[in-house]
């Protein structure tokens, strides 16, 4: 039986592990022993503590045939090269701020695939992009995600599904995207549009910096990305960011040093903090436009996914973890070939995985609406 480790046992981390160890010999490993003993014994998988800076990671992959990383983004680039160098292929769905395509040659030295930011979005939508581009000269792509709770709750109306530093993040990096065939840089939060949910209402959308390897991957005039939340939450966060809150940057304080964001952190995490089984759901809406054999139309793909109540498995776990793993299981039938880094888009454009991911999904209720419409 084929070994897998991921490195990381969070929400998303642990559905992971939890899915493939039905066919897998499933190792999860995290610094939070509780976290651990609790997987243990829910589900059938092995655990090991790690503290990924201190650890040698060569010696602590070798016995296994696939990693993932599930680790927040400040420690996922380092440790994506970390575990490229051991030879280990990979699948990541870490969202660190560096461009992959750094770690291209190393990868393909060591002879490894290593699917990078293989999420929802990025991840599914970026299959799904690579899918039409091989099919049709897109002019415009478009892409709205978010996950939410049903309750809103003052005073942020939010909660975070997936690790919460990784949210601030969305709120912080600049939002690259593509208009007319140039790229442009606009602030995180800019852009604010409405969009109506069904079963929702009105939700807002605002421009995050989600493209990521598309960037680069594709030539496509007009691309971006857009994160969705209930109306109001990102001018409270705008508040958040020009007042210094998330900033990085050290300051005195009654001649203690601190990082704003460590307070914050400590602060505002505990409002973000999910109840247990607390019902939520994740929106996902691609807009692609184009032509396909000289025909002008516009394809559009709907995700709303809620808690599942029979495994007690978050939406946004469930949507990127259950991405994650349709690609992992490509890799470890040996039906994935690309050496090097592959992000989700070169996935997409090979003949058949498209479907395959999309009938994997479809197996774990996760529902894709697709409509097609001449323009």
């Amino acid at each position: 039986m084929q070994r897998v480790i991921v490195l990381g046992g969070g929400m998303v981390g642990s559905t992971i592990g939890a899915d493939l160890s039905g066919e897998y010999d499933v190792t999860i490993a995290d610094k939070n022993v509780q976290q651990l003993q609790r997987l243990e014994s829910l589900y059938n998988v092995k655990t090991k503590i790690i503290d990924i800076i201190r650890t040698d990671i060569a010696d602590f992959l070798k016995e296994f045939d696939l990693v993932i990383g599930a680790f927040p983004g400040h420690i996922g680039f380092e440790s994506l090269k970390a575990i490229i160098s051991t030879g280990k292929n990979v699948v990541d769905i870490s969202f660190f701020d560096r461009d992959p395509f750094e770690l291209d040659e190393l990868a393909k030295m060591m002879n490894v695939t290593a699917v990078v930011d293989c999420g929802i979005s990025p991840g599914l939508s970026n299959i799904i992009l690579g899918f039409h581009n091989e099919r049709m000269k897109i002019d415009s792509y478009k892409c709205y995600v978010g996950g939410l709770p049903f309750k809103k709750t003052w005073p942020y109306e939010y909660k975070a599904f997936f690790s919460p530093i990784d949210v601030i993040q969305e709120y912080v990096r600049p939002a690259r995207l593509f208009t007319d065939g140039k790229m442009i840089i606009e602030d995180a939060l800019s852009d604010q549009e409405l969009i109506e949910v069904e079963g929702i209402g009105t939700l807002e959308a605002f421009n995050t910096d989600g493209l990521r390897t598309l960037l680069k991957t594709m030539k496509i005039p007009n691309m971006v990305e857009k994160t969705i939340r209930y109306t109001g939450h990102s001018n409270l966060m705008k508040i958040f960011r020009e007042t210094g809150f998330f900033s990085e940057e050290k300051t005195k304080v009654n001649g203690t040093t601190i990082r704003p964001i460590d307070l914050t952190t400590k602060l505002l995490f505990p409002f973000w903090q999910p109840e247990k089984n607390e019902e939520e759901f994740t929106f996902l809406k691609i807009k692609i436009s184009g032509k396909e054999e000289n025909v002008r139309k516009e394809i559009i793909y709907e995700i709303f996914d809620k808690f599942d109540h029979k495994t007690n498995t978050t939406s946004m776990a469930r949507t990127t973890g259950y991405t994650c793993t349709s690609v992992a299981r490509l890799v470890l039938e040996g039906k994935l070939k690309n050496k090097g880094i592959c992000p989700p888009e070169y996935v997409g454009a090979i003949p058949g995985y498209y479907d395959k991911i999309l009938n994997m999904l479809k197996q774990k209720n996760i529902n894709i609406k697709k409509t097609e419409k001449l323009i």
